[in-house]
């Protein structure tokens, strides 16, 4: 019998009013757990232990906040190898990015205890005589943290970690096929010394107890990652509280690689922007812009390492691509494949569900050459191993090719010409720019997000993020003595 793991609420682990199975989509076979489903008494319940909760946060000393915020980034750090497996195994992603994705949530966190001893304000003299002027930053109140599966912690974390430095409080509602994360994340949280009630974990399908959280007039802001047309609801629900939204959304990021371009490099970047976490990056770049005078060599090397990518259990010493997420995932992947070919795209390699020694949604990185910017498959997020080849004649109409987009995330360009990548990063339209690198890997100390579909709202990660978590106030005080 697979344990029942609960929803933390009010400081107590709960039992919800129904359970669902976590299934490893690596082994089918494999039931992770069984996790709570919240209900609309439950969440009520948490945001009045949370209105409370947020009062007592924000009066409490910024060394206890730090040591509360530094205590759970150190064990976080402590234990990536166990919570990496865990990881990996309800979501899929090879092991070590695994590990990895749970050490950086890490210093995420060990980041934002050190911002809470940085909360410093300004002062101004007035343009009034004997007057002077304080700026200071507050916390909004209570946050709701919607997280999708992909990146089942670090997503979140980035979202938690400076909403609890800036004073709020926090109630979380993870993806429903990544609950194993978000308990084991709970419960070193757990262990602080922390308001009963400031965090809250609820666990519910989005239709339900996600919709119910935004629709909340007690909620104070929204921090979402997901799809397009749920952050666009999610953005309709909010206004009618005027509760502020921080929204990122799709993308279908491009990397451009240059005649110019160092051809190790290329491969090596396209590879891991477009095949890393099994293309399942908001950040992959699932569109590669190639100058003609390098096409045939680029592709040619391109899908040689595609095709040596070891596709396998996330659990198995070796594997670079574990499996997608879901059945759904696999089956909307495949219908991309068949799409891209439908289109005219020709596929030369991979694109196939794949069976391994266990049953799982397995399949092998796809490339695609002789494709179009205006087709289907290169205007919608794929979410899948897959990279479609656009091959372009000069640098301008590649800049044109990338900018051609309704998101705005990431892109990149390879090329050895410092006039060319001064231009580029000038002049491509999107929130994040990589020059020499792949369209995927961010840093937690600066801004991330995008432009059009992609993001809406304050940036997250480093110092910005206090612009979503606080809000400004502008105190005005006389002296009371003469000039």
């Amino acid at each position: 019998m697979a344990q029942v793991n609960h929803n933390y609420i009010a400081g107590e682990w709960v039992a919800g009013v129904t359970e669902i199975a976590n299934i490893n989509p690596s082994d089918l076979s494999d039931t992770v757990g069984l996790y709570a489903q919240a209900d609309a008494t439950q969440l009520q319940n948490a945001l009045d232990a949370a209105a409370t909760a947020q009062i007592a946060w924000n009066k409490t000393g910024l060394e206890k906040r730090y040591t509360a915020l530094m205590n759970i980034g150190n064990e976080l750090i402590a234990n990536c190898e166990q919570l990496g497996t865990l990881l990996a195994r309800e979501e899929g992603k090879p092991q070590v990015e695994g590990k990895g994705e749970v050490y950086r949530s890490g210093q995420f966190f060990t980041y934002y205890a050190a911002e809470v001893l940085r909360q410093i304000g300004d002062n101004a003299d007035s343009v009034r005589d004997g007057i002077e002027v304080d700026v200071r930053r507050e916390p909004v109140g209570i946050v709701a943290i919607i997280s999708p599966w992909n990146f089942p912690m670090a997503t979140a974390v980035w979202k938690i970690a400076p909403a609890l430095a800036f004073g709020n409080a926090v109630i979380w509602k993870p993806a429903n096929i990544v609950p194993a994360s978000a308990v084991a994340l709970t419960r070193i949280i757990e262990k602080q010394d922390l308001p009963s009630g400031l965090f809250s974990l609820l666990m519910g399908s989005g239709s339900t107890v996600g919709q119910q959280l935004i629709e909340s007039p007690m909620v104070n802001a929204i921090s979402f990652t997901g799809s397009v047309p749920v952050g666009r609801g999610i953005a309709k629900s909010a206004v009618e509280n005027f509760t502020r939204v921080q929204l990122e959304m799709g993308s279908k990021n491009a990397l451009a690689i240059m005649d110019d371009a160092d051809l190790d490099i290329a491969v090596a970047c396209a590879l891991n922007g477009a095949f890393g976490s099994t293309g399942q990056k908001c950040t992959a770049s699932s569109r590669l812009v190639v100058h003609s005078k390098i096409h045939d060599a680029f592709v040619e090397r391109l899908v040689e390492g595609a095709q040596s990518l070891v596709v396998g259990h996330a659990l198995e010493a070796g594997t670079q691509i574990g499996p997608v997420a879901s059945e759904a995932q696999l089956k909307a992947n495949l219908e991309n494949v068949a799409l891209a070919q439908k289109e005219g795209g020709e596929l030369r390699c991979g694109g196939e569900q794949v069976e391994r020694a266990t049953q799982g949604y397995f399949m092998s990185p796809a490339v695609f050459t002789g494709t179009q910017n205006d087709w289907q498959v290169n205007r919608e997020e794929l979410f899948a191993p897959m990279a479609c080849v656009i091959k372009v004649d000069s640098y301008e109409q590649a800049l044109q090719t990338v900018n051609d987009t309704r998101f705005g995330l990431t892109s990149g360009i390879i090329t050895t010409s410092l006039a060319r990548a001064t231009h580029f990063r000038r002049n491509v339209r999107t929130g994040c720019v990589m020059v020499n690198l792949p369209t995927a890997g961010t840093d937690y100390h600066v801004p991330f997000g995008g432009r059009g579909e992609s993001s809406y709202g304050p940036r997250e990660q480093g110092q910005y993020a206090k612009e979503f978590y606080t809000h400004v106030k502008t105190v005005y005080t006389a002296s009371g003595l003469p000039a």
